[in-house]
């Protein structure tokens, strides 16, 4: 029998193929993206906004390189993921933030949603989120929207609709959301910005279409439903789409990689349920604004989404 060449049976890690594209790529044209929304934001909000972001990219920073610094790891800090997720979480924030806040959020957003469970791809939620959501229920005063008005003549839509009902919404001008007119996530607001660079992104395939389509069309419709029961109390689907972070949601939050569905049924699945969840919750819920809650529940069916219609590996 011939001697069997030890070579002949090396096993590498994957991915076997590659791409071309890195991660530091990636994230820097996510970066791109996010930029015409965080120009706005600075031009709406003034110094406060760009304070927010500055101050929430750096704590992600050196949140990272702090945790790899422990961890006895290689830091890979340059790969841009860090501001992307410290850019991401401040979108979230009104730039009336402390910056106690700002700080803690940012860096708890890379240490429980990214460095515990290992380096990047290992996280089962959107890393921004997981800050949010903390600073959102230990801090509600500070992450309130509404306390931004006493610097600024804008208002807060969804506040308005959720204490008051559709009657006091002040901001009905579709132009006027379209421009992002209104209190909120300082980036999230800013509509024309984030549409313009979710495009970009889904032109540039560095995110697929279905996720923030099956978002889009969750939220028309469930919004449709509700506003043709009752025109009077609930508001319409063009109300719901510009106002809050439903787009920022879309285009950026729920095409998170590592939390989301990869194939095409369990995507368009996946972004049907945030929509539909997003018009529950500012109906039913205690919070105005439901995109952060909506996508992090959507985040926990992931698993079972990607069980519908599984496709062998290699078959065609």
């Amino acid at each position: 029998m011939k001697p069997l060449n030890p070579f002949a049976l090396t096993v590498s890690v994957p991915p076997h193929r590659h791409c071309g594209t890195t991660v530091r790529d990636r994230m820097l044209m996510i970066l791109m993206a996010m930029l015409p929304a965080a120009v706005m934001a600075a031009m709406t909000f003034g110094m406060p906004a760009v304070r927010v972001m500055a101050l929430s990219m750096a704590a992600a920073v050196l949140a990272e390189m702090a945790c790899d610094y422990f961890m006895d790891r290689e830091t890979d800090v340059h790969d841009l993921h860090a501001f992307t997720v410290g850019l991401s979480f401040a979108f979230l924030l009104p730039a009336s933030a402390p910056w106690w806040l700002v700080a803690f959020g940012s860096a708890a957003s890379i240490v429980l949603g990214k460095m515990v469970f290992g380096p990047l791809g290992g996280s089962p939620f959107c890393a921004p989120l997981i800050g949010w959501a903390i600073c959102r229920i230990s801090w509600p005063a500070y992450m309130d929207a509404n306390a931004s008005m006493l610097a600024t003549d804008l208002t807060y839509p969804l506040a308005q609709l959720k204490d008051f009902g559709l009657d006091a919404v002040q901001i009905t001008d579709t132009r006027q959301l379209f421009l992002g007119k209104q209190l909120g996530g300082l980036g999230a607001v800013q509509i024309a910005g984030v549409l313009l660079g979710g495009m970009l992104l889904v032109m540039r395939k560095h995110i697929s279409s279905i996720i923030p389509m099956g978002v889009i069309g969750g939220v028309a419709l469930t919004a449709f439903l509700f506003h043709w029961l009752d025109p009077s109390i609930y508001a319409s689907p063009a109300f719901h789409l510009l106002t809050g972070s439903t787009l920022f949601g879309a285009f950026f939050l729920a095409t998170d990689g590592p939390s989301s569905p990869n194939r095409q049924a369990p995507m368009l699945l996946f972004g049907l349920l945030i929509g539909a969840l997003v018009i529950i919750i500012r109906v039913y819920g205690a919070y105005a604004d439901g995109v952060p809650f909506a996508i992090l529940l959507a985040n926990l069916f992931t698993p079972v989404l990607e069980r519908i219609r599984p496709k062998p590996f290699g078959r065609r």
